[in-house]
């Protein structure tokens, strides 16, 4: 029987890996059923592509991958579909609006090169992603001031540190101007104290990746299943007529009515996808018990 379900778009961080950064083997091989059985997998993270390849690897099989959170589309062999860059006015802008966050401040270009990332400074960023950094290290360079880095259109500009600090950078932003000319996301992670704000190009999002490449496929929204933990989520599975959220999102995106799986550490991803493989009547009483708002966005 060709399954309801034809796309599979799936968060990495905090629902893919567990909290140990791993994908565990009932995940994986969820995940490889589900391409077996014909649905498309796709994986929709905030990481950079090059940075999310090594979880796309695990799977196994071909796939296509919405990085840097819906700002490029690209398939695990580097064939690129869309890229949604940040204009160059735009980046210039917020790096004078937030001269204060320049110590939590990176900017990333589409490029697989050292460059790739620019920082002004490491030190505060250091007490927050301090493994990110490590692994990513090949990629940065330091430019001070970092506006001298901006010789083509970024993919995006990103804020790290810790709650109360991002909160204070949130403000910032909501107050510069900039709000209409770009996207901000914020992604939270309460356990290490830790946020990320990115700013990408306006209207550029997961939930826009998701939608613009379901259009690409000719599949239909409500053929759309989509597994998130995060704000920055919200979007794509805003738009996916088989939402899903983890079991570690937080109380308030768990209030929002979308059926809750398994958290990253119980195998939530293969929780979601057996429950859609083995009972199609449990996917459709989902969809019709989506919110309104989710249905008619």
């Amino acid at each position: 029987m060709t399954p309801a379900i034809r796309l599979v778009a799936i968060d990495i961080d905090g629902t893919l890996l567990n909290s140990q950064f791993r994908i565990a083997q009932a995940d994986l091989e969820a995940l490889r059923r589900a391409h077996t059985s014909g649905i498309e997998v796709m994986l929709v993270t905030g990481r950079r592509h090059t940075f999310a390849l090594p979880m796309a690897e695990q799977l196994g099989f071909d796939l296509w991958l919405i990085s840097s959170n819906g700002a490029v589309t690209r398939s695990f062999s580097g064939e690129t579909f869309h890229r949604d860059l940040l204009p160059l006015g735009t980046c210039r802008n917020l790096c004078a609006a937030m001269r204060d966050f320049r110590g939590n401040m990176v900017i990333t270009f589409d490029k697989d090169t050292k460059g790739a990332l620019v920082l002004e400074r490491m030190d505060e960023l250091t007490t927050s992603i301090q493994r990110w950094l490590e692994k990513n290290i090949q990629y940065i360079d330091f430019v001070v001031p970092i506006e001298d880095a901006l010789v083509a259109d970024p993919v995006q500009a990103m804020f790290c540190g810790t709650i109360d600090r991002m909160r204070e950078a949130l403000t910032q932003l909501q107050t510069s101007g900039l709000m209409q000319h770009a996207t901000i996301l914020r992604t939270e992670y309460p356990l290490r104290d830790l946020t990320i704000v990115d700013v990408l190009n306006r209207d550029c999002s997961k939930g826009h990746a998701v939608a613009r490449w379901s259009a690409h496929r000719g599949i239909a929204r409500e053929q759309v299943m989509a597994i998130g933990d995060n704000y920055n989520d919200i979007e794509m599975l805003a738009f996916a007529g088989l939402p899903f959220i983890m079991e570690n999102a937080s109380e308030e995106l768990k209030s929002r009515g979308w059926p809750v799986t398994l958290s990253n550490d119980e195998c939530g991803v293969a929780a979601a996808i057996d429950r859609v493989l083995n009972f199609s009547d449990v996917a459709a009483e989902s969809i019709a018990l989506a919110p309104a708002f989710q249905r008619e966005k």
